[in-house]
């Protein structure tokens, strides 16, 4: 009986050893790896004169498997992930010098093991710029590689830790964007391939300029005047979450609250005014505020809600900080 026991606890561990294994023998072919843009937007080929322009890519790991599927994810994901980035004519963009000083350095790797159930999938997105320098603008081909047991430990004769290889991705980077006369860089058009200009307008001409936009889904305009960091952080909570994080994980932060402005829906109220009414400006010669009463078509009924945006001057430009609202009623469709 001893013997019996003994040779069940053996198979048991045995067939669970396998299943880990054959989970990772075949994962060519049942853990699918894919990569896509997370924004689609115009790119361009330097993020310096941008202050930060990510390119978020958004990785999707998917267990087709009957087995769950484990992994090591590191805390870094430069020591799990990386990017192959090549030109039309195969050549291969450079790595960033800061991914070159991260493998480079001796030192230990943090991580978690991360166990995709069957019929599961897990995602998270990088960005491009912390892997690849681009320095050239032109049409890329870019293809994503998952180590499941590091970079730093990879042995690609082992069957046991090559590498999941992605999907192929297209992008297009323009040049460098166009930096003004006072240094100031300037929005693209994405309709007309011109440049946008920020322009010394006084508060209420600004508000107007971004609610018109707004209405119009002309986003390179919308944002135009709009400081995203420092509405983002008039919140407390995401202040103090802002506060705790890195540089790379502030930039993704912001990007998810610039996507998030773009939502028709904003914490459950509609965002787009059918019209508006400036009704009152106020100004000195570094702060300002404009009061507009906005109107919401909704189907049986139009909503009426009062915004207070608020305006400060920076480099001669008028830029909106902030802003609050209040309901002011209802009123019959015609």
């Amino acid at each position: 009986m001893m013997k019996l026991c003994r040779l069940i606890t053996m198979s048991l561990l045995v067939l669970s050893a396998f299943s880990h294994v054959y989970a990772l023998e075949t994962v060519s072919g049942e853990v699918e790896f894919n990569i896509r843009l997370y924004d689609r937007r115009i790119y361009y080929t330097t993020d310096a004169a941008r202050n930060g322009d990510p390119i978020f890519l958004q990785v999707t790991i998917t267990n087709n498997s009957p087995f769950p599927y484990r992994f090591k994810l590191a805390d870094d994901r430069a020591f799990s992930i990386d990017v192959d980035i090549r030109t039309m004519t195969n050549r291969q963009l450079p790595q960033s010098d800061s991914l070159i000083r991260k493998r480079t350095q001796i030192g230990q790797i943090f991580f978690r093991e991360i166990t995709i159930e069957s019929r599961e999938s897990f995602s998270f997105i990088e960005d491009l710029r912390d892997y690849i320098r681009f320095d050239q603008p032109g049409s890329f081909r870019v293809r994503a590689f998952v180590y499941p047991e590091l970079i730093r430990n990879a042995d690609t004769n082992s069957p046991l830790v090559s590498p999941i290889v992605s999907n192929y991705l297209n992008i297009n980077l323009r040049p460098s964007v166009i930096t003004g006369p006072d240094g100031i860089p300037l929005e693209m058009d994405k309709e007309t391939g011109a440049a946008l200009v920020r322009q010394p307008i006084p508060p209420d001409e600004v508000v107007t300029y971004m609610i018109t936009a707004r209405q119009q889904s002309q986003w390179e305009r919308f944002f135009l005047y709009l400081d995203l960091e420092a509405m983002l952080l008039n919140d407390g909570h995401q202040r103090r979450r802002y506060t705790t994080l890195n540089e790379a994980e502030r930039r993704r932060m912001t990007a998810d609250y610039r996507l998030s402005l773009q939502s028709s829906i904003i914490n459950g109220e509609a965002v787009i005014p059918t019209t508006f009414e400036i009704l009152r400006t106020e100004y000195n010669n570094d702060e300002g505020t404009v009061t507009v009463r906005q109107k919401f078509r909704m189907p049986t009924y139009t909503e009426i809600r009062l915004y207070t945006y608020f305006l400060e001057k920076k480099d001669r430009y008028w830029i909106i900080v902030n802003y609050s609202t209040q309901p002011m009623g209802t009123e019959a469709n015609d």
